[in-house]
């Protein structure tokens, strides 16, 4: 169904073909904003967007971004409009008035109320600090090619604009302008990525018990229709790749979560969360299974040193890597969740760069369409994000939600 496009939603499977599809024009033109910037100084760069509009370009970010500190060669950039905290947006804005800003809207029309809120504080921010003509070059939008708040607010102010293909979901969109403009602007090789995603495709295109795509959907499948398992925890032994997480409930839970079907998305770093949820994983509820994103290898090496003293009892350890001590600790959870009755799909990635986060993209994003067409639901809509936006109109008093408002307040 995925393949010959026959399936519900088959109008939204435009981010098969991005990963060899996309043109190198696209690219060069991320490329000129990425050094417009930086021939302005710009060494801060807000993304405003919520849902699969940041999740995927943060995901990236967080994965390759040094964990501790901050490369002055390259902007920082920081994420908005996935909220409506007002502590967070106002923290955001201290931070855009010491530094010399820039913004990436990224909305399909422009209303969305979380990102449409941000994005009228950062613009207005933008255009009293540089003027009008100056915020002009320092806002882009990815948006509608054709309609949209968004769209005639750019054609208006002259902003560079970028196109939210039609035919690709919000969750599946990090391949597109939506994700690469903020990678490539971050100072990441998104050639590299879209390589790694077409090398991914090249696997999970094929029709073969082989297909990694098709195993992996097959074996949630099977822990959810024959032994009863209703979570699915991804775990990962990289802090890297925590964020990861998120990125991937979105992609399965919106996907799959419907119809009154699906597996609950949850996510687990390990060893941390070992100290904290492990005791519930090891032997609470027998209601989930894990799968684990390993990393093969790593791209700094640490070893550990002998001590005179041994007061911690850790010479065994001496002139070990600290990465072995965490494959044995993966290794020794794997056998102890596996005894404990929690089956554990593995998935494994050389090492964390480019290449290796495009794979991981769009493996998950094959598998998800493949796994939630076993389930029997559509897994490119989302019926259920409108009813929260519906009640939050009313109450906001939104013009047009009177009926709903005074309907509203009498529940309350």
């Amino acid at each position: 169904m995925l393949d010959k496009e026959t399936g519900a939603g088959n109008d939204f499977l435009g981010w098969k073909q991005l990963p060899d599809g996309t043109p190198e024009s696209l690219i060069q033109a991320c490329e000129a904003v990425r050094d417009d910037w930086k021939s302005r100084g710009v060494d801060l760069v807000v993304v405003i967007g919520i849902g699969g509009s940041y999740l995927g370009a943060r995901t990236a970010l967080e994965a390759l971004n040094h964990q501790f500190i901050q490369d002055t060669s390259k902007p920082r950039v920081v994420f908005a409009g996935n909220n409506l905290s007002e502590e967070y947006l106002a923290e955001m804005m201290d931070l855009a008035a010491r530094s010399n800003v820039a913004c990436i809207v990224i909305s399909k029309s422009g209303t969305t109320t979380e990102p449409a809120v941000a994005f009228r504080v950062v613009k207005e921010h933008i255009e009293k600090r540089y003027g009008k003509a100056e915020a002009a070059g320092r806002i882009v939008a990815v948006t509608d090619a054709v309609k949209g708040a968004l769209k005639t607010l750019s054609t208006q102010e002259g902003y560079r604009t970028f196109v939210v293909p039609d035919n690709v979901g919000g969750r599946f969109s990090v391949l597109s302008p939506v994700g690469l403009l903020p990678i490539c602007v971050a100072g990441y090789d998104v050639r590299e990525m879209l390589r790694g995603a077409a090398a991914a495709k090249a696997q999970v295109s094929v029709r073969s018990a082989d297909n990694p795509a098709v195993q992996y959907a097959a074996m949630r499948n099977l822990q959810y229709f024959e032994l009863g398992k209703k979570v699915e925890v991804l775990v990962t032994y990289n802090p890297r790749l925590t964020f990861f997480g998120e990125w991937w409930k979105q992609l399965f839970g919106e996907s799959e979560g419907k119809d009154g079907k699906g597996i609950y998305p949850a996510s687990a770093n390990f060893t941390t969360d070992l100290h904290s949820i492990g005791q519930f994983i090891q032997d609470g509820d027998r209601c989930m299974f894990e799968t684990v994103v390993s990393v093969e290898k790593s791209n700094r090496s640490v070893v550990i040193g002998s001590d005179e003293q041994n007061l911690d009892c850790l010479n065994y350890l001496a002139g070990k890597n600290v990465e072995h001590c965490n494959a044995m600790a993966a290794l020794g959870t794997k056998l102890a969740h596996i005894d404990g009755g929690v089956p554990q799909i593995e998935i494994g990635i050389e090492r964390v760069n480019e290449f290796c986060i495009g794979e991981l993209f769009y493996f998950f994003e094959a598998s998800c369409g493949i796994s939630a067409y076993l389930l029997g639901v559509n897994p490119f809509n989302q019926p259920g994000v409108e009813a929260y936006k519906k009640n939050m109109f009313a109450l906001l008093r939104k013009p047009g939600y009177e009926a709903q408002t005074e309907e509203i307040l009498k529940r309350l």
